[in-house]
């Protein structure tokens, strides 16, 4: 690396987490204002506010607001680059507008590793705790019973429970429906059932009918042991559950859920793709920033920094409307996510190539 490089990188990277702490700093202060009367009505003890809200408050919002700090960063310095007439002395030297970019785009894959390590497998967990003390001290979002369930649990098995408790593992007007293609086979009805360990549920006052052409068995008893592939947390998942999994966890589950024939899995895949796509917008951001703002104009670095925030803000805008195409159907989760990232990386390349000219 030369000494232009580290200078670059020192800039870069520098601007970047000075205004990451800043922002991050008056966010917590502002937070804390608005939560002060949750935590003292709920009686939240200091030491969870400390380490199990906010400790882990801080990755989950600086991962959130990478790509825009990462975009202002690169047009502060860079602005001031210009405006001071380093790129034209730069360029002077021999130094290339390609060759410029080399340092951008190392710091771009720092803060993509970073964003892409902290999206998978740091913040889920962190996200885990925080999401814990939210729901038991500020506003609950889990349920405690579950209604009308029905899950494909193995190829051609069926359950349907009526109504589910989580506290007692037991729920009510449960059945389970064997299919060999579309023909049902067998068909177990049980007034309650129990779950008790390692995929074991227990019914209790059940009816089994088993179906053979035009034939019929019944058979009816107190209790039947079985083995049912699922376990009750299963029953009880909901958006928030995704940003609580890492990357294999997450993938893990939606292949399951997707062998299961589970329909409402699109919470689950916009987050998945969704943690590729964000650190992805690390380059994009630099690319942008660099064309934007480093050609020395009459409006300076005022000018650039309000060009710069009105793309960013559409470009968040746009990722925040664009994952209502997946929901409406529109379109899949994979393009609803990634749209964004190729209208802006379209922008970048044209603006690069004409200001490089």
């Amino acid at each position: 690396m030369k000494r232009l490089d580290r200078y670059i990188v020192g800039k870069f990277l520098g601007t970047f987490f000075f205004s990451i702490v800043l922002i991050m700093s008056i966010a917590i202060i502002f937070d804390v204002t608005e939560k002060v009367d949750e935590f003292f009505e709920n009686q939240a003890p200091t030491k969870a506010i400390i380490f199990d809200y906010y400790l882990n408050f801080v990755p989950y919002y600086m991962n959130m607001f990478t790509p825009l700090f990462i975009f202002i960063s690169v047009i502060f310095f860079t602005s001031k680059l210009a405006g001071n007439s380093e790129i034209i002395a730069m360029m002077a030297s021999g130094v290339s507008y390609h060759r410029l970019m080399w340092p951008y785009l190392f710091c771009a894959t720092l803060l993509f590793g970073m964003s892409f390590a902290l999206t998978g497998y740091i913040i889920p967990p962190a996200s885990k705790a925080m999401l814990t003390f939210q729901d038991q001290y500020i506003m609950r979002f889990t349920r405690d019973n579950a209604h009308n369930v029905q899950i494909e649990v193995a190829p051609g098995t069926i359950l349907n429970i009526e109504n589910f408790h989580k506290q007692t593992n037991s729920g009510y007007r449960a059945s389970l429906d064997y299919f060999d293609g579309k023909r049902l086979e067998c068909r177990i009805t049980a007034e309650r059932v129990q779950y008790d360990s390692a995929y074991n549920w227990r019914l209790f006052n059940y009816v089994r009918r088993d179906f053979n052409d035009m034939y019929e068995t019944l058979d009816r008893g107190t209790t039947l042991d079985t083995i049912i592939p699922i376990v009750p947390e299963e029953l009880f998942y909901t958006a928030e559950y995704a940003k609580m999994m890492t990357n294999p966890e997450l993938e893990a589950y939606i292949e399951k859920q997707r062998e299961r024939k589970v329909g409402n899995l699109m919470a689950f895949e916009i987050e998945w793709w969704k943690r590729w796509a964000s650190p992805i917008g690390a380059f994009i951001m630099t690319l942008l920033g660099v064309t934007l703002s480093s050609k020395k104009s009459r409006g300076g670095m005022g000018k650039n920094l309000g060009i710069g925030i009105t793309l960013i803000a559409l470009y968040i805008l746009f990722s925040t409307v664009s994952d209502t195409f997946a929901v409406t159907g529109i379109m899949s989760p994979f393009m609803s996510v990634w749209l964004p990232n190729f209208v802006f990386l379209g922008l970048g390349v044209i603006l690069y190539f004409r200001v490089s000219r």
